[in-house]
């Protein structure tokens, strides 16, 4: 799958939360700023032509639903991302991480157990 845009990203967000529905909805759930109507219209088309989304029209509305779980995604980007900026190494990230101070001694404990526990 193509990779999302940032506004896309937040889009899906809201979506995801939302399960299926019709832009309106995901607009209730979009955090603020929320964009205009027709702006988060033309994302959710460019996101259901990308294959992050299915529709059916239900009378005058499209009804849209995920055609991706968010873990999925998650999982797929975040094995890109450290592809791409760690060369497909998570000792790498949470070496980073630890020395830019933004992961505690704690929680480094706290990953190993839940390591060694699965």
């Amino acid at each position: 799958m193509e990779k999302l845009t940032q506004q896309e990203e937040i889009a899906m967000l809201a979506i995801w939360k939302t399960g299926t529905g019709s832009v309106k909805d995901f607009l209730e759930q979009h955090p603020s700023p929320q964009p205009p109507y027709t702006t988060l219209a033309s994302t959710i088309r460019n996101l259901e032509k990308k294959g992050y989304l299915t529709s059916r029209k239900t009378g005058n509305v499209y009804e849209y639903t995920p055609a991706i779980v968010e873990s999925e995604y998650k999982q797929k980007f975040m094995s890109g991302f450290v592809k791409d900026y760690f060369e497909d190494s998570y000792k790498a990230l949470v070496t980073f991480f630890a020395k830019e101070k933004k992961i505690t001694p704690e929680e480094l404990k706290e990953i190993v157990r839940m390591i060694e526990k699965n």
